[in-house]
């Protein structure tokens, strides 16, 4: 059984932690927690934490001074004077017992980071059930192109030499990705709430869209009270669920009558995106994109007008999207195989991430488009197969890797061949990473572009690809 968020709140945080010096994260590995354990640890507190296994963000953790324990033991969290965990770990967590036993201060990831933007002026939480690491990353690279803002993101960012978080030195602007899962961005209070998209996911928590809009509606109502909305006009589900929303609202989008609108779009296949940013009619700079896709335009359009709205000027804009190069794992290129075919990255692992990357990369100019696939979590292959079976349409050849368990057992008999099996012919089950590879090597060709998709560990594709650099 996986443990729930706290809700103590900025306030009482900051009063359970006035006698601490050390803090122990438990799942330390995560991207959002080894932000938040980098963050604290520049901070002035001494930090530590474990994880399940050995990984280039443990190691990255490691040459920055932090203790990375590999195993769970209660043992680990005697030294330290406080606990933050993640709500991916199950309440039979024995550092999660140990601290609950000793009496240490147990905080949630979500509470702990709503602790944490209490202190910034401006902060902009970007929230939707997909894109938020990149738009994330888009905001924070016009942000800090303008000024000094602090980032945490959901991805490693190249333009931060690969970490997902920064501190900055002022206490003014803050952007950072708003989880929905579990309702953990209720325990945000952000000045500018962004919402990219509304769609069902994670359905082990949400059980049907009216819980999903209400959820995304409670958010919204978190804003500060003079704070604002900025939502996705386009995206049928999000102007549902902020129909009751009763503060104020701006809207962005391409084919709505948007405050914030994206006209003259140009796809230059495998070069760049082009598209005016207009503020109602008002023409305000011409943006360029090195990253393809009509989902990557949505997520300009969106940090680009969050940026706006927090004073930064279109000039700064253009000039800092424009070398944008993407987030990690992020549609992020990663060499060539000896057939000539090139292959990239990507993080997507729901049906919706899955039709925008493939749509973007099949405007890219390539003869073929090959995904090989990592389905994320049982529940969410069992709770959305028909979705998944439909999302894989732009591309020529689907490879399916076994199923990323992550928190679950499988008490829903699916695998990734029930998949495979409802696509057909253009679809085949390999299973093991050892088979992914083989069929990769044995299908692509000069002139295919090969995908390697999943938010697990399908990334150790890569090891056995011998990609060329």
């Amino acid at each position: 059984m996986s443990v729930e968020n706290t809700h103590y709140g900025a306030r009482q945080i900051a009063q359970m932690l006035q006698e601490c010096r050390s803090l122990f994260f438990v799942g330390i590995g995560g991207i959002s927690m080894s932000a938040l354990a980098e963050l604290s640890l520049r901070e002035g507190f001494a930090v530590g934490g474990s994880d399940r296994t050995e990984s280039a963000m443990t190691e990255a953790l490691k040459s920055r001074g932090i203790e990375v324990i590999i195993g769970h033991d209660g043992a680990n969290v005697i030294p330290y004077d406080a606990v933050i965990y993640t709500v991916a770990i199950d309440a039979e967590n024995p550092e999660y017992q140990a601290a609950e036993a000793t009496g240490k201060p147990l905080i949630s990831r979500a509470d702990y980071l709503g602790f944490v933007m209490s202190h910034f002026t401006e902060r902009v939480g970007i929230a939707g059930m997909h894109g938020k690491s990149s738009c994330t990353a888009m905001c924070a690279k016009i942000l800090l192109e303008a000024g000094d803002p602090t980032v945490l993101c959901g991805a490693g960012l190249p333009f931060l030499a690969g970490s997902p978080c920064r501190v900055g030195a002022e206490r003014e602007h803050i952007v950072f990705e708003a989880c929905e899962y579990m309702d953990s961005f209720l325990d945000f209070d952000p000045s500018l709430a962004v919402i990219l998209n509304v769609g069902m996911d994670h359905v082990d928590f949400f059980h049907s869209m009216d819980q999903v809009r209400a959820s995304f509606l409670a958010y919204a109502r978190k804003t500060l009270p003079n704070g604002r909305v900025l939502y996705n006009a386009d995206d049928r589900e999000t102007v549902r669920a902020l129909a009751e929303f009763e503060g104020e609202k701006i809207s962005f989008g391409i084919d709505s009558d948007a405050d914030f609108i994206a006209r003259n779009i140009t796809l230059s296949r495998g070069v760049a995106t082009k598209f005016d940013l207009c503020s109602r009619d008002a023409f305000l700079c011409r943006i360029t994109l090195l990253v393809p896709g009509r989902h990557s335009i949505y997520n300009a359009l969106a940090a680009a007008s969050a940026a706006i709205l927090c004073g930064v000027s279109p000039e700064v804009t253009v000039r800092a999207l424009s070398t944008f190069t993407g987030a990690h794992r992020r549609m992020e290129r990663k060499g060539r195989l000896a057939c000539g075919a090139v292959v990239y990255d990507d993080y997507g692992h729901h049906p919706d991430e899955i039709r925008a990357t493939l749509k973007g990369a099949k405007e890219m100019g390539f003869e073929r488009v090959l995904c090989a696939y990592q389905p994320h979590t049982y529940s969410r292959t069992a709770g959305l197969l028909e979705d998944f079976s439909k999302a894989f349409g732009d591309a020529d050849r689907v490879l399916f890797a076994d199923i990323y368990a992550a928190r679950e057992r499988n008490i829903y008999g699916i695998s990734s061949k029930a998949i495979a099996d409802r696509i057909g012919e253009t679809a085949r089950y390999c299973g093991s990473f050892a088979d992914t590879a083989n069929a990769i090597l044995e299908e692509a060709r000069d002139g295919d572009l090969v995908i390697v998709m999943g938010a697990g560990d399908i990334f150790h594709v890569f090891d056995l690809l011998d990609l060329e650099h």
